[in-house]
């Protein structure tokens, strides 16, 4: 009994924490403002962290008709393969020349 009294202790903490740092940090909340949520999140911990995310947590599907965002962009060099495909393709075209220029001096020993 006293396992189970644990149990649902930390799981009630858990829910707590979440259910709070969520409100805080979510850029939107549904249903009523940011510091109602906090205050029931503090307020009653077990029924205000599960209230919030039924009924207050953002919805994660961007409503009809709203501009959805674009993909961003590469932070670095690596990360873009448009980038990528030019630096493979200048690296084939040196090694075709260079492999051009073996072969000529190849030839030029073999006719001496």
């Amino acid at each position: 009994m006293v396992r189970l009294f644990i149990f649902l202790a930390a799981v009630q903490l858990v829910l707590f924490v979440l259910g709070l740092i969520s409100s805080l940090s979510a850029d939107r909340v549904r249903n009523a403002p940011r510091a109602v949520w906090v205050l029931l999140i503090v307020l009653i911990p077990l029924l205000g962290s599960v209230a919030y995310f039924v009924w207050g947590r953002p919805l994660s599907v961007p409503a009809e008709g709203l501009a959805r965002r674009r993909r961003p962009r590469p932070s670095s060099p690596d990360d873009d393969p448009e980038f990528l495909r030019s630096v493979d393709s200048e690296q084939t075209r040196r090694d075709r020349e260079m492999l051009a220029q073996y072969e000529k001096e190849l030839r030029n020993r073999d006719d001496d």
